[in-house]
C-alpha cells in the first residue's frame, strides 16, 4: 500500500521522541530531519517537503509545546495537522451548478486510467443517488469506445457515443442528450496522449470552450511520484484544472505525489482509486490520509465502505445468530462473503490504528478465505447446519469435494469450535466473565 514505508519512518522517528520524558530543540530537530528524508525518500517534491518541515519545527519548538507534559504527542498533533493542510485541509467536492446537468471533463496521459475512473465515479455517483451519464470521447485508441460502454454497463450507467466523429460535437451532443433526458452528472472521457504535446492540449480547449465543464479532473497515476506532479502542473496552465484524481493508490508506490499536488498546483485532489474493482473509489480526505501516513489508521472510512458494501439484515441476524450461541457454517460463510466485499484483507486492516505501518513485509493472502469459503461450500445443506455430525468419512468426502486435505477441513473445524466457545463467554451463558481473546482463530 502507498505510504508504507513513509509511515514506518515517521513512526521511527516519533518513538524516539516518546521515549524522553523532556524534549529540547535539538531533539525536535533530529526527529525533524529524519522526518524530512523519509518525505524526500517518498518521493514528495523538494521545496513542498522543506517548507512542511520549517513549519513544523517552528511550532514544534514553541514554549507551549516544549513545556507540555506530553511533548511528543504534541509534536505528533502538529505533524498530522500540517499534513493535512498540506493536501488540502477539508475535502472538496465537485461542483453543483444551479441547473443541471454538472459537466466534468477528465483528462490526462494515456494509461493513466482515465477510462477506467470514469466509470468508477459513475458507479460511486450512482451510490449517492445520482444519474450520471458516460461520454466516450476517445476516439483514438483502439477499443477505448467499446471498454467505456463495457464499465459503463456494469456501472449501472448509461454511455453516450458516436462513432469516430469530432469528440467536441459528441460532447456537446452529449449535453444536450442529458438535459432530455434527465442525467444530472456528465462524464467525459477524453482521448490521452503518451506525452503532453500541442495536440492534445488544442482538443481540450475546444471541447473546454464547446461543453462550459463545472470540473475538470485529471487522472494522474500516483506510481510516477514526482512526475504525476508535473504533469498535473501542466494540465493546471493549459487548462486550470478544478481537481485530481490520483490512481493506483494501493500500488507498492511511495505516495508523493498526494503530498505534493496540493502544494504545487494549488488544487485538491478529489478522489483516490485505489484498486481494480468498480467500487475501489473513495473520496479523499486530508485529515484521514494524514492519520493513516502517521499509523493512526482511517476507521471513519472503514465504516464509511462497512456501511456502502455490506448487507446490514444479513449483519444483523448473523450477529444475533452468533450472541444467542445459534452460529452454524453457514453464518461463517455470510461472514467470509460479508468480508470480501469491503477487499482485500490487508486494505481493510491498513485503515486501524496502530496497524498500517506495520503490514509492509507482512504477506496476507486473500484467496485463503475463498480456500475456506471452498470446504464449507462443500458441504451437504445438513452438514453447515449441524457441525456436530462431521465424522471422519464426512471430512474425507468434504476434502475431497473441494481439493484440499483433511487437515485443512479439521483446522476449520476447530476454528469454528473456537469462535463458538468465544460467542458463548459472549452471550453470558454459563460464568460470566471476560472472554479469552487468546484463542481467537486469526
Amino acid at each position: 500500500m502507498a505510504f508504507e514505508g513513509l509511515s514506518e519512518k515517521i513512526s521511527n522517528a516519533f518513538k524516539k521522541l516518546r521515549s524522553k520524558g523532556k524534549l529540547t530543540e535539538a531533539d525536535v530537530k533530529e526527529a525533524m530531519r529524519e522526518v524530512r528524508l523519509a518525505l524526500l525518500e517518498a518521493d514528495v517534491n523538494y521545496k513542498v517537503a522543506k517548507d512542511l518541515i520549517n513549519k513544523i519545527t517552528e511550532r514544534a519548538v514553541g514554549e507551549d509545546v516544549m513545556e507540555s507534559l506530553t511533548p511528543a504527542q504534541m509534536v505528533v498533533k502538529i505533524v498530522n495537522e500540517e499534513l493535512t493542510a498540506l493536501m488540502g485541509g477539508e475535502g472538496a467536492r465537485l461542483r453543483s451548478p444551479a441547473h443541471p446537468p454538472a459537466i466534468v471533463l477528465l483528462c490526462g496521459l494515456q494509461g493513466a486510467g482515465k477510462t477506467t475512473h470514469a466509470a468508477k465515479l459513475a458507479s460511486l455517483l450512482k451510490t449517492q443517488g445520482h444519474r450520471p451519464l458516460l461520454v466516450a470521447c476517445d476516439i483514438y485508441r483502439p477499443a477505448a469506445i467499446q471498454q467505456l460502454m463495457t464499465m459503463g454497463e456494469r456501472a449501472g450507467a448509461p454511455v453516450f457515443e458516436r462513432g469516430t466523429q469530432d469528440p467536441v460535437d459528441t460532447a456537446k451532443e452529449a449535453v444536450r442528450h442529458a438535459r432530455d433526458y434527465g442525467n444530472d452528472y456528465v462524464l467525459i472521457d477524453t482521448a490521452g496522449r503518451l506525452q503532453i504535446d500541442e495536440a492534445l492540449m488544442e482538443e481540450l480547449r475546444r471541447m473546454k470552450a464547446a461543453v462550459d465543464p463545472t470540473d475538470i479532473l485529471l487522472v494522474v497515476d500516483a506510481m510516477t511520484g514526482q512526475e504525476a506532479v508535473n504533469v498535473a502542473k501542466s494540465f493546471n496552465e493549459q487548462l486550470e484544472i478544478t481537481g485530481v484524481i490520483l490512481t493506483k493508490l494501493d500500488s507498492d508506490t511511495r505516495g508523493g505525489a498526494a503530498l505534493s499536488v496540493k502544494a504545487v498546483t494549488g488544487k485538491p485532489i478529489l478522489y483516490a482509486g485505489s484498486g481494480e474493482k468498480l467500487g475501489d473509489l473513495e473520496v479523499f480526505h486530508p485529515d484521514r490520509m494524514a492519520s493513516r501516513i502517521l499509523g493512526m489508521g482511517d476507521v471513519l472510512t472503514l465504516i464509511e465502505d462497512a456501511q456502502a458494501r455490506l448487507d446490514e439484515k444479513a449483519a444483523a441476524k448473523t450477529a444475533e445468530r452468533m450472541m444467542q450461541n445459534r452460529m452454524d457454517f453457514n453464518d461463517m460463510l455470510e461472514q467470509f462473503e460479508q468480508v470480501r466485499k469491503m477487499g482485500p484483507i490487508k486494505g481493510i486492516l491498513s485503515k486501524l490504528p496502530g496497524i498500517g505501518n506495520k503490514l509492509d513485509d507482512v504477506d496476507i493472502d486473500d484467496r485463503i478465505m475463498d480456500r475456506t469459503a471452498a470446504i464449507i461450500r462443500s458441504m451437504t445443506a445438513y452438514e453447515r447446519s449441524h457441525p456436530d455430525c462431521l465424522d471422519a468419512s464426512r471430512k474425507r468426502r468434504i476434502a475431497a469435494g473441494c481439493g484440499q486435505k483433511v487437515e485443512d477441513v479439521n483446522r476449520l473445524i476447530n476454528q469454528f469450535k473456537q469462535t463458538q466457545k468465544l460467542m458463548k463467554q459472549f452471550s453470558g451463558k454459563g460464568k460470566r466473565r471476560m472472554p479469552n481473546f487468546n484463542n481467537l482463530p486469526f
